[in-house]
This record gives C-alpha cells, sequence and structure tokens, in this order.
C-alpha cells in the first residue's frame, strides 16, 4: 500500500514541476511578446517626430521606459567631436539640474563612449578605469548602459541608461532592445534633420524673395541692408546684426545698420578692412567665424559693444569670393573683392552653438542673392534715369525748336507792331511785353540748359549733383531723404559756389547719420539769383549741448568764406525734437 502511494505522488510533483516550468515560459515569452511591442511602439512614437528637440526627448523617454531604467539621458556630440553639445535627461528635476550645475561636456565614463562608440555595460559605475565622479548634489548612480546613436556613417551622439529599477542589472537583452531603439533614433534623427534643413532652406528663400520685391519696387539699398540684417538675425536665432560697407575715401568699413542687443553701441562706427572680424570677411570674400566674439582679438575692444554675446560670424554680401570659411588661421586677402558690397555680422548671446561651416554656406547663398538683387535694381534704376535722360534731350529740343522760335517771332510782331501805336500807354504795354518774352526766353534756355548737362552720363549741374549726394546718403540714413529744389540753380550759382554746396550737404547729411537717429529728412535748395538757401531738417534728436561742433564750424567757415553765414535750431538741446540747419551765400548782385 505504502509503495503505491509514492507511486500516485511521485508522477503529482513531476507534473507540479512541468506545470510551474511551463508557467514560466509563458511568463517569459508573455514577457518577451510585451517587450517587443513596446520597442514597435517606441520606434512609431519616435520615428513621427519631425521636430529634432522633440523627437530626442522621445529617443531619451522611450529608452527609459523600455530597459526599466531610473535615469535615462542622450549627449549629442559636438562638431570637435570630441565634447557633447547639448544633453537632454530623463528622471533628474528642473530644481536638481539646476543645484547639480552646467550639464556634462563628455568626461568620464561618458567621454569613453564617444572614443569607443560602442554598446558599455557596467554593474558599478565608479569601478570603471574611465570614472570620472560624480559633480555635488548629483542623484547616486551604479548599474549603467550606454549604447551609441549613429545617422547613416556617422556617430550623432549616445544613450546613457543608469539605475535599473528593482535592483537589478542591465542584461544583454537590454542591450540588444536599447540597440534596436538606437537604429530606430538614427532614422528618426535624420529625417527631423532633413526636415529642419528643408524648412531653414525655405525661410531663406522666403526673405530672399522679400528683399528682391523690396528692391525691384524702388525701396532704397539702405532699406535693403536693414532687411538683409534683420532676417539673417531672425533666421539664425542671434542677438545682434550689424552691416558694414565700404567707405570709398579711406577703403575701411562703416558701420551703417544694427539690429539687436545694443545696436546704438555698433552705428557709426568705422573699421579696419584688414585687421577686425568684419574687415577679413570683407577682404576675403569668404565668411568668417568667431568662437567668443567678446574676447576674439581680431575685435577691438574700444569702444566695448559685445557684452553677453558669444559665438559669431562675418558673412560677405556679394559674390566677390568662394573661398572656404575662415577661422582663427587663413592668409589675408589683398582687397575687398569686387563684387563685395559690404559684411553682415551675426552675434549669438554667451553659451549659444557655434556658427558651422554648414549653417553658413546658406547664409552666404543668402547675401550673396541679396547682393545680386541690389546689383539689379541699380540696373533698372540706371536703366530709368537713361530714360529720363533721353526723355530730357527731346523735352529740350522740343523747347529750342517750338517754344523758343514761337515766342521769338511773336516778340518780332510785337515790336513791329508797337511802331504804329500811337497811344503811349499801349505803347508802353506792349514794350513790357516784348520784355518779359525775352525773360521767357532765357528762363527756357536756362531749362534747355539745366535738361542737357552731362557728366557721365549723369548731370554736372548742382541739381543733379545735389540729388546724387542725397541718394548715396541714404544708404546711411536707412532711408531717402526728400530733396525740393526752386530756382534756376544750375545757370545763377556759379561752379565755386556749388562745390561748396555739395560739401556741406554732403557733411550735414553724414552729421544726421551718425549722431541724429532722426526718421526723416528734408533737404531744401533755394535760389533767386541774388542768394542761395540751403536748408537741411530732421527730426532727430537734436544737438547735444556738450556735443562735438567740428562738423558745423567747417560748414559755417565755408559760409563765411564766400560772404555769406550759417544758422542752425535745435530746440531744448539733445532730444527737443530734431535741428534745422540753414547754410546761405550770396551768388548774385544785390
Amino acid at each position: 500500500m505504502e509503495s503505491d502511494e509514492a507511486r500516485v505522488r511521485l508522477p503529482q510533483l513531476r507534473l507540479d514541476e512541468l506545470l510551474e516550468e511551463l508557467q514560466a515560459r509563458l511568463d517569459a515569452a508573455r514577457g518577451t511578446r510585451d517587450r517587443v511591442h513596446s520597442l514597435l511602439e517606441a520606434v512609431l512614437s519616435v520615428g513621427r517626430e519631425l521636430d529634432l528637440e522633440q523627437a530626442l526627448h522621445s529617443i531619451v523617454e522611450a529608452a527609459a521606459v523600455l530597459v526599466d531604467a531610473e535615469y535615462a539621458a542622450l549627449g549629442v556630440i559636438g562638431p570637435d567631436g570630441r565634447r557633447l553639445s547639448a544633453f537632454h535627461t530623463v528622471g533628474v528635476t528642473e530644481e536638481q539640474i539646476v543645484r547639480i550645475g552646467p550639464f556634462p561636456e563628455g568626461h568620464g565614463i561618458l567621454g569613453e563612449l564617444i572614443r569607443r562608440p560602442e554598446p558599455l555595460r557596467l554593474t558599478k559605475l565608479s569601478e570603471h578605469p574611465a570614472s570620472y565622479g560624480f559633480p555635488p548634489n548629483h542623484p547616486p548612480m551604479n548599474t549603467f548602459l550606454g549604447v551609441p546613436i549613429r545617422v547613416r556613417d556617422q556617430v550623432f551622439g549616445n544613450l546613457y541608461l543608469t539605475e535599473k529599477r528593482g535592483g537589478g542589472l542591465f542584461d544583454e537583452e537590454d542591450v540588444s532592445v536599447t540597440s534596436t531603439l538606437a537604429v530606430a533614433a538614427g532614422v528618426a534623427i535624420d529625417n527631423a534633420r532633413l526636415y529642419e534643413e528643408s524648412r531653414l532652406r525655405e525661410r531663406w528663400l522666403r526673405a530672399s524673395a522679400e528683399i528682391s520685391h523690396r528692391l525691384m519696387s524702388g525701396s532704397v539699398s539702405g532699406e535693403a541692408l536693414g532687411l538683409i540684417a534683420e532676417r539673417a538675425r531672425e533666421i539664425t536665432g542671434s542677438a545682434l546684426a550689424a552691416v558694414a560697407t565700404p567707405m570709398e575715401e579711406t577703403g575701411s568699413l562703416a558701420v551703417e545698420i544694427a539690429v539687436g542687443v545694443d545696436a546704438e553701441d555698433h552705428r557709426g562706427l568705422v573699421l579696419s578692412a584688414d585687421r577686425t572680424l568684419m574687415g577679413l570677411a570683407f577682404s576675403r570674400g569668404a565668411a568668417v567665424i568667431s568662437a567668443d566674439v567678446l574676447h576674439d582679438e581680431r575685435v577691438s575692444a574700444e569702444p566695448p559693444r559685445f557684452a553677453g554675446l558669444g559665438p559669431a560670424v562675418a558673412i560677405p554680401i556679394g559674390t566677390g569670393g568662394t573661398g572656404g570659411t575662415g577661422g582663427t588661421g587663413g592668409a589675408d586677402g589683398a582687397g575687398g573683392p569686387g563684387g563685395v558690397r559690404g559684411v553682415v555680422l551675426l552675434a549669438r548671446e554667451a553659451g549659444g552653438p557655434l556658427f558651422t561651416v554648414e549653417e553658413t554656406e546658406p547664409l552666404e547663398v543668402f547675401a550673396a542673392q541679396a547682393a545680386l538683387a541690389m546689383e539689379l535694381a541699380e540696373r533698372r534704376r540706371d536703366a530709368e534715369e537713361i530714360a529720363v535722360l533721353k526723355d530730357r534731350d527731346r523735352i529740350a529740343r522740343d523747347l529750342h525748336d517750338l517754344a523758343i522760335q514761337r515766342l521769338f517771332a511773336t516778340g518780332m510782331t510785337l515790336q513791329s507792331a508797337g511802331r504804329f501805336i500811337e497811344h503811349s500807354e499801349a505803347s508802353e504795354r506792349v514794350l513790357r511785353a516784348v520784355d518779359d518774352l525775352d525773360e521767357t526766353i532765357k528762363i527756357i534756355r536756362s531749362t534747355i540748359f539745366g535738361l542737357r548737362a552731362r557728366e557721365g552720363g549723369a548731370g554736372t549741374g548742382l541739381r543733379a549733383r545735389a540729388v546724387r549726394v542725397a541718394g548715396e546718403a541714404a544708404g546711411a540714413l536707412g532711408f531717402a531723404p526728400s530733396v525740393r529744389m526752386e530756382g534756376l540753380i544750375d545757370t545763377e550759382v556759379p561752379k565755386e559756389i556749388a562745390d561748396h554746396v555739395v560739401a556741406v550737404l554732403s557733411e550735414a547729411l553724414t552729421n544726421v547719420a551718425r549722431h541724429a537717429r532722426a526718421g526723416r529728412v528734408e533737404v531744401v535748395l533755394v535760389t533767386d539769383g541774388r542768394e542761395l538757401v540751403l536748408t537741411v531738417r530732421d527730426d532727430g534728436v537734436g544737438i547735444a549741448p556738450g556735443g562735438r561742433r567740428s562738423g558745423l564750424r567747417n560748414m559755417a567757415e565755408r559760409a563765411e568764406e564766400l560772404g555769406g553765414r550759417l544758422e542752425w535750431e535745435s530746440p531744448a538741446g539733445a532730444g527737443g525734437g530734431g535741428t534745422t540747419l540753414v547754410w546761405r551765400v550770396p551768388v548774385g548782385e544785390p
């Protein structure tokens, strides 16, 4: 009996063991199925992201869930290939991050993965030879799993996972799952970068189209330069954008446009064309990058103007050069390339990302397209000016051949008729009418002379020269000043006085551009044959009571030399609502 009972219990025990083993295998299969399902969900979730920052955050979250890690991070390897340029974390609160301090740059175990991009699994972090230790206030971490993320054939960054929940260790299955996620992450990152590049390219194209449209609609080059600076600053995420153009007299660069942080400190600066950051970009015709513009030896320390700024790049505006991006080395150019119209400087806040070669290439294309649009607009204005000049020739010819001849014939007829008028008062009226006709003929002849005046295709008279000076000042002002003229400017103003007028007008507009911060300037040039009066009026901040007066003194001396005088009015000093400058000299017999 007892032996029979033993035989019954033995199969029962074996059956229980088999059932338990089967249950364990079923649980393992179910766990594997659930894990594969979770992995597929993670791959799909990561693959749907097109925003790069969001995609990186989704990858870190998915990795932490898949291997049941308490902490996870994704480090992006910087352009130098040796340090981390960005760090995305899961499991650490914002308060903890603040207490810990700056994100790691790639020392210790993190650097080990950068140097050897292959999966790394550790039981205890501190026991590895490359362990660098943790900063104060850092949570304790022992178990570790690191897996590289490759985008095509290049290592983009690394996944770091620590502290498996429940006190367990990361196993080979964790490595396999994380490596599979890393492959999917590489594809997702590549897609997000391509999408980001396409959106960025679209923004550059829209900006180029906007500038071209403005220029072809008649905007002056100063407005175009301002638009170039503003759009480049917005698209690159820069804190400051400044534009400098060459000065024909000295060969230096003058900063005409500045927008963003401390823009006022940059406007009006004169920079060397071969020893400064912007000067090197101008002379080489290629981009020049600075890792820290505040401490760059190619940037003058005075006046201080780059506080709080770091990475910067200077881009030539034009098509003069096709050289590579400049750094701290490279030979200096022998002079600015003929196609370069100026330079735009972009600077980001300190701690911001460096400007890379890949980022500066579309910038250079944008600047070249903007310069091409400016040149086309100038050619169009030249063509319009030629058409106007041809029309003036026709008008002058018609006035000479038709109007003057008819008036002359009418005057001769009246003179002949006057002999037969016996009434003295009627005879005097006829003679006065003949004199008026003679005066009218003189006026028409002076108009014809003004219409036909040339200087290499442009007018040599004071009228044309004054218009040119005002147009050239538009770049520095940022807008075109209004110009109004009255009287026989070209015929009744001697050339010597006209030269002084041009010099005074240029000096006055330059002062407005450098000091007034005006939004409107009006130029009025009037002569009655006895006196010439030049008035320049702006709506700027006025003349500071203790400011330098060298420009005003020069203009006053010119007036006194010709027997005239200079007057100016600036209500309530600086900030008082603009300045009115009146320069008057005699031009004929009183």
